[in-house]
């Protein structure tokens, strides 16, 4: 599904991929999980604003799930702030473009400028090893095209290979989710969260340089055409180094 507004960029405006995870199950908590709204919803806001046109998909298409917390009504009250997510939601319009989403193999990647893959619980089990995931990843980044990925979806960056061999992280600079954030989660919970932290894996690569910031301040990283963000505070500051990655 997509949605345009080309008031900047009226006669050829640049096209960006949103790749979000697929509803899954966590093995750590046996929770659904998803997507988090916030890494969707503040990307986006700043991509239309531009003058973008978004396309929103998925490894195997369908309605997607957003994590509960990430959800500004739900009980808890964790994000309640969130206002874009809530006004998101809350439009007809926009709702619909997560309850449709198209498949990966449907999509004709070539159509777009920059790809952003969004975080949440589910991308630590829907994209951390998907050879489809880190085949758009690779595809991106080796054609010179702004690739974005923030919170735990960068857990596809410490599987993904580029067609030389070398993981797409070799001599980059990037960040994810951190080892402090994933303290203070699971100590809210009062139970460990994710089967793996992003940032102890990282550490555990050579070559390659993970950053992190302070806890849950907005973060995001370019390194060339690849960008990242370290959490769910980062997705707008990600989506602003896309657009200053385009140029336009």
């Amino acid at each position: 599904m997509s949605a345009t507004i080309d008031v900047l960029n009226p006669a050829k405006p640049k096209r960006v991929l949103m790749l979000v995870s697929n509803p899954a199950v966590s093995e750590q908590t046996g929770w659904p999980i998803g997507f988090w709204w916030a890494e969707l919803t503040h990307p986006y806001w700043e991509f239309v604003e531009h003058g973008y046109e978004v396309d929103i998909a998925s490894p195997e298409g369908g309605p997607l799930q957003a994590d509960s917390w990430s959800d500004p009504r739900d009980e808890s009250q964790y994000s309640a702030h969130d206002l874009i997510s809530l006004g998101f939601i809350s439009s007809p319009q926009h709702a619909t473009l997560v309850e449709d989403t198209k498949a990966l193999a449907d999509v004709n990647l070539e159509d777009y400028d920059a790809l952003f893959l969004v975080g949440g619980q589910a991308p630590m089990y829907t994209f951390h090893r998907d050879e489809r995931v880190h085949g758009v990843l690779a595809g991106f980044f080796e054609s010179g095209k702004a690739t974005a990925v923030v919170c735990h979806a960068t857990a596809a960056l410490l599987e993904t290979r580029l067609s030389n061999g070398d993981l797409l992280v070799k001599d980059k600079t990037w960040t994810g989710f951190a080892n402090s954030e994933e303290q203070f989660a699971d100590e809210f919970v009062q139970q460990r969260i994710q089967p793996f932290w992003i940032e102890d894996e990282a550490g555990k690569l050579d070559g390659t340089n993970f950053i992190v910031d302070g806890q849950f301040k907005p973060h995001a990283v370019r390194d060339g055409h690849l960008i990242t963000g370290q959490q769910q505070y980062s997705g707008a500051a990600a989506a602003r180094l896309v657009i200053e990655a385009l140029g336009v």
